[in-house]
């Protein structure tokens, strides 16, 4: 289906790390998520502006850069840097005035040593609360800002809340200041993984929820104020992860050859084998391409990637089922399992109901044309000690034969197979119904790839099913129905 592009703004909470949650103003674009959060900037003056000094126990720090001078193009040098040197001149311990000065007296080449300041003072931030005014140390609480304590005194205007005058600047009369929503963080969308849960675990957060870009970088715990509204960003923002992988498929197929193309791409969580208390779920990246399921750590991006998945499967050779709320282990929902060729079970999650609709149809889809495509599948068996063929045929069903001779022993319709069990270790047994006599007649076969075989008889089953239903890809409730149907067995997924 067709998603329109989600573009919305709106105000939640931030909890990054351990600092206390704050108010921040999200803004979803086509490709990319902003954070921002509220600060002051300086809007005219000098080509750089600093603040503090010795005057307020902190070393001058650099507020604002203006845009196309020599300062912000060397790429050097960035706000919140505190100034400790100009041209050689240690000024860590002067005031605000006297660094101005030097700056001044320092000619036209000036080299600066900076150092980053970890937590930025706060005459670089604007309290949050329109009501919060700050107070002269001699009136601080023992909670007050740096900005409070230093004593440094932000005005409001009372016409115009959004400009400031800073009394603290006399040899800089020409600053204005404002509040502005300034950018925080930038997530870009392009193959991010959204996540609802404690990392590895099977606990919601209450409306929050975290977007990991493909890089690592995390946006932090956004706190929602209502379970609609995390519900609301969480679908905006999945629709528009799959809008840009669908078109970033789309150029990647351009490279690969027809029996090559990438049908899916998109994170999940897969759940451990063998689960440590701390780490249930890992987050593992899937991909639907050609004949086969590939399992990343990471999202593949040149070729040579595609060749290093921790796993692939060949996808016509395993088993897909989307769990029922009875089957699921846990608390997370919308999960599946995929059934491999030697009959191992992976867990998946994902995060919301319409990724798991569009994983099912996918591989669906994928299965679908990987039958059309290799028409017919043949498996070595074993008949009576004897080395025998079973081929598979799209168009013309079962045929057994004589491994050695080629003769063929019997053949069957796909509409003649009424039903089949297993033993779950090697041995199949076949009922097919004679067309003349109406009788069953069953046949035994022994395979050293059990799982393998059960998995490419359903794949066959449905997929001509999907070529009598038009309709099926995108109801393969039908199709399931059919080939389940016809085969019964005591390995999962087929019964």
């Amino acid at each position: 289906s067709i998603f329109r592009t989600a573009t919305k703004t709106g105000i939640c909470l931030l909890q990054d790390g351990n600092q206390e949650p704050f108010k921040v103003r999200l803004h979803l674009a086509k490709d990319i998520l902003i954070i921002q959060e509220q600060d002051v900037i300086c809007v005219s003056g000098e080509p750089f502006y600093s603040g503090g000094g010795a005057e307020h126990n902190i070393p001058v720090v650099i507020s604002k850069i203006s845009k196309e001078q020599r300062a912000e193009l060397s790429g050097l040098l960035f706000i919140g840097d505190a100034i400790l040197q100009i041209n050689g001149i240690n000024v860590r311990k002067c005031r605000h005035e006297e660094v101005v000065q030097v700056l001044r007296n320092a000619g036209e080449e000036v080299t600066l040593t900076v150092s980053f300041l970890k937590r930025a003072p706060a005459f670089l931030k604007l309290p949050l609360n329109e009501d919060c005014a700050c107070a002269p140390s001699d009136q601080s609480s023992g909670t007050s800002s740096p900005l409070c304590d230093s004593g440094l005194h932000l005005n409001y205007h009372p016409n115009n809340t959004d400009t400031l005058s800073c009394s603290s600047w006399p040899t800089s009369p020409g600053l204005r200041w404002e509040k502005r929503w300034c950018d925080l963080r930038l997530i870009p969308l392009l193959h991010s993984r959204l996540s609802q849960y404690v990392p590895g675990t099977d606990l919601t957060r209450q409306n929050a929820f975290q977007v990991i870009a493909v890089d690592g970088v995390c946006s932090g715990i956004i706190q929602c104020l209502s379970a609609e509204e995390s519900v609301d960003w969480l679908q905006a923002i999945a629709t528009n992860i799959s809008n840009l992988t669908k078109h970033n498929i789309k150029k990647i197929n351009r490279n690969f050859p027809v029996n090559q193309q990438i049908v899916y791409m998109g994170w999940c969580e897969a759940r451990e084998q063998d689960p440590l208390q701390d780490r249930v779920y890992s987050p593992t990246f899937l991909a639907l391409r050609g004949s086969c399921l590939y399992k990343f750590p990471a999202p593949p991006v040149t070729t040579w990637d595609w060749t290093r998945a921790e796993k692939t499967f060949s996808v016509y050779e395993i088993m897909c089922k989307v769990l029922k709320d009875s089957d699921l282990l846990d608390r997370r929902k919308h999960c599946f399992t995929v059934q491999s060729e030697s009959g191992e079970d992976l867990y998946f999650s994902v995060e919301l109901e319409c990724d798991l609709a569009q994983w099912e149809r996918a591989f669906q889809t994928a299965t679908f044309l990987e039958v059309e495509r290799i028409q017919c599948k043949t498996y070595a068996c074993v008949l009576e000690s004897h080395l025998m063929g079973l081929t598979i045929d799209f168009s013309t069903g079962f045929i057994c034969f004589d491994a050695a001779t080629k003769a063929v022993l019997w053949r069957y319709k796909f509409s003649q197979l009424k039903g089949s069990s297993d033993d779950g270790k090697s041995k199949i047994k076949f009922l097919f119904q004679n067309p003349d006599t109406k009788q069953i007649e069953a046949k035994e076969l022994e395979f050293s790839n059990l799982f393998a075989v059960l998995h490419c008889i359903h794949s066959f089953f449905a997929a001509k099913v999907a070529c009598l239903d038009p309709l099926f890809l995108g109801n393969q409730a039908t199709a399931s129905a059919a080939a389940s149907s016809a085969t019964t067995s005591k390995a999962k997924y087929t019964t």
